[in-house]
């Protein structure tokens, strides 16, 4: 696989220093510009501010880089071309030499692959509401169950079917850790409403959690820890119910499937709740990655 890895990460990987993997859709994909590339920058810097090394990940003329300079960087967030890459897409991608972003699966795939153990994003996708009719999952789930990776998230994407997803990830055997939280995340909110059956209170915690795993051995699968919004940072929950039900309503005048639902529906938040889920979105990836990179640097055995 043509995959290159900065020297900076490379380094940090060799010497045993922490590093925490980034993905790179909410930047091409997820924020406006000129926003993203400003966002980008801050995600790196809340990285190193937790003592680790940033591995922003994306593809760039067919070559997995892992760990972006400031042209990669800066390529990804303005170049109206890069295309959105998943796990499925990343052979092609590579083979026709494209550039694109990847996503919580792709990102998540390519990590584990250089040997990064940490990886923070916004929140996952999961199953779709009316599963039963469309059978719509995200492959994010799947990909999960077979990568080895911490995974630092805001839980799944509000729009989803919460309560479904929770069952699936436990038919996978993907083990979810609640971080000071006995309820599952809920993206926008800090509560999904939907229980967890782990509750941990420190990094060094995570870190315990992560050894353990290794000691065991056995079926690879990665390991999700739900870390909420801040309360006073969420998005209003009762403005989030009344806003996602008059889009999913939408939706489904529209007859809008497949792929294209989950970028209608956080649009459509974002719109119509005047740009107040964006900011709880950001809100919810900015302290992810902060804790991403204290639970890298406890897993190193640094404080």
């Amino acid at each position: 696989m043509s995959t290159q890895v900065s020297e900076e990460v490379r380094e940090a990987l060799h010497e045993g220093r922490p590093v925490v993997a980034l993905e790179s859709t909410i930047i091409a994909h997820g924020l406006p510009r000129p926003r993203n590339l400003t966002v980008a920058r801050e995600l790196e810097d809340l990285v190193r501010d937790g003592g680790a090394v940033p591995a922003t990940i994306a593809v760039l003329d067919g070559v997995a880089r892992i760990g972006l300079d400031e042209a990669g960087l800066t390529r990804i967030a303005e170049d109206p071309t890069v295309r959105k890459l998943g796990h499925r897409d990343l052979a092609p991608a590579l083979a026709t030499g494209a550039t694109g972003a990847t996503t919580v699966s792709a990102t998540a795939w390519l990590a584990d692959s250089a040997g990064l153990r940490v990886f923070a994003t916004g929140g996952l996708g999961g199953v779709h509401r009316e599963w039963a009719e469309t059978q719509d999952e995200s492959a994010d789930l799947r990909l999960l169950a077979q990568v080895g990776v911490t995974v630092v998230c805001a839980g799944v994407k509000s729009i989803l079917d919460v309560p479904a997803t929770l069952q699936r990830l436990e038919t996978l055997g993907v083990t979810v850790i609640g971080y000071g939280t006995d309820r599952f995340p809920g993206f926008y909110l800090s509560s999904s409403g939907e229980p967890v059956d782990w509750t941990v209170g420190s990094p060094e915690d995570v870190a315990g959690v992560m050894r353990a795993r290794d000691a065991l051995g056995g079926p690879r699968s990665a390991l999700i820890v739900g870390n909420p919004v801040p309360a006073g940072q969420q998005l209003d929950p009762a403005l989030h119910d009344r806003v996602l039900a008059a889009g999913l309503a939408e939706l489904r005048e529209k007859g809008i499937t497949g792929q294209a639902v989950t970028p209608f529906l956080l649009e459509y938040l974002t719109v119509h709740t005047g740009g107040a889920s964006l900011e709880a979105n950001l809100a919810a990836v900015r302290g992810n990655v902060g804790l991403a990179a204290r639970i890298a640097a406890a897993d190193r055995g640094r404080p």
